[in-house]
């Protein structure tokens, strides 16, 4: 079956980095876009970076361009997302989505604080 486990989340200080982390297996990866979202406490879920499945193409929200890079490995079945000058408004619970032929699967999300 699907499977998509995140990694990397923590408690960081504002200027921060974090690199997070999703493994995926029991669907061809190499041929599904991957994204992240995060989900604030109150807040409804945001997409935050999307890859195509070669790694050519990227988007992001506005709020993180210049400091959030998205990033894949298809050997690897592993997406990334680097996360440079993080904000106290970065804090959020960040979930892997793989895109696949089969529909979108969701990963159970990893914790992301930033403290002021």
């Amino acid at each position: 079956q699907v499977q998509l486990v995140e990694s990397g989340g923590g408690l960081v200080q504002a200027g921060e980095s974090l690199r997070l982390s999703c493994a995926a297996s029991g669907f061809t990866f190499s041929s599904s876009a991957m994204s992240w979202y995060r989900q604030a406490p109150g807040k409804e879920r945001e997409l935050v970076a999307t890859i195509t499945s070669t790694g050519g193409n990227t988007i992001y929200t506005d709020s993180v361009k210049g400091r959030f890079t998205i990033s894949r490995d298809n050997a690897r079945n592993t997406v990334y997302l680097q996360m440079n000058i993080l904000k106290p408004e970065d804090t959020a619970v960040y979930f892997c989505m793989a895109s696949t032929v089969f529909g979108g699967y969701w990963g159970q999300g990893t914790q992301v604080t930033v403290s002021s």
